[in-house]
């Protein structure tokens, strides 16, 4: 469903001419998977999630989804997906139904089809007591099933979710984990990207550990513990964050004695 080789995203810098947020960096992801990119903030996580959804175009390499690429193709990548952050707006003088409408209408769905899309949807994530609520009055909870409810109407292929947790009390995180959970189920090919451990050990399929724009390893999680010694997932992010980061001062040319 993604296919990602050699993606690279650059950015002008003053000192150094050019800045890599995303470095060089290949992956696939599949039906029914959930694939996480695990790393700290500024990794190039969003980056590269922005590219897949074509709000970003990137430097150099491919990026299809869905069979379309995000360069040639952007409009028809679009309907592939559903982006979910916890930075995605919701509209305060608009209801929960309303918005899910709006959206669904973006995407071209007829007032039969997406009523019916809509109630599907409200029953599945027990959106119905919010069904009439505004914006302004929802909690961060009621906007977070609405932000969801929006990137599925159109039943896309492809889910992606930023940071998606970030900000959420408990309980309303581990709801979210647990709809991901059943997207996948449904066979959704799902992009997860986050800086939690417990979420990629509990949820994924396959992990990426990422660190300033690179894939530093990725596999699933049993397979990440027989490449490193049988580590845990915890360790063997901050060894080879660590190590990447010794790695790069040694070849910083501004920090090498003369």
């Amino acid at each position: 469903m993604i296919h990602v080789e050699h993606l690279i995203k650059a950015y002008p810098d003053l000192e150094r001419g050019r800045f890599n947020a995303v470095d060089r960096i290949s992956f696939d992801a599949h039906e029914g998977e959930i694939y996480a990119l695990l790393g700290p903030n500024g990794a190039g996580k969003t980056t590269v999630l922005r590219i897949l959804s074509t709000v970003l175009q990137p430097t150099s390499g491919i990026v299809v989804v869905g069979g379309f690429d995000v360069v040639t193709q952007p409009e028809l990548v679009r309907h592939q997906i559903g982006y979910v952050s916890t930075s995605t707006a919701v509209y305060d003088r608009m209801t929960a139904w309303e918005m899910v409408a709006y959206f669904g209408r973006l995407y071209g769905m007829d007032e039969e089809e997406l009523d019916a899309r809509i109630e599907e949807i409200f029953d599945r994530l027990q959106m119905k007591e919010i069904r009439n609520v505004l914006g302004a009055k929802m909690s961060t909870g009621m906007k977070q099933k609405v932000s969801i409810a929006r990137a599925i109407v159109h039943d896309p292929p492809v889910l992606i979710f930023d940071e998606a947790t970030s900000g959420l009390d408990v309980l309303v995180a581990r709801a979210l984990l647990d709809t991901i959970s059943e997207l996948r189920h449904q066979g959704k090919c799902i992009i997860f990207s986050t800086h939690i451990m417990h979420e990629a050990e509990r949820l994924c399929d396959r992990i990426a550990i990422m660190h300033r724009g690179r894939i530093l390893t990725e596999g699933t999680l049993a397979k990440l513990r027989d490449s490193h010694a049988g580590e845990d997932l915890e360790d063997l992010f901050f060894r080879l964050i660590a190590e990447h980061d010794r790695a790069g001062e040694a070849n910083d040319p501004a920090k090498l004695k003369v």
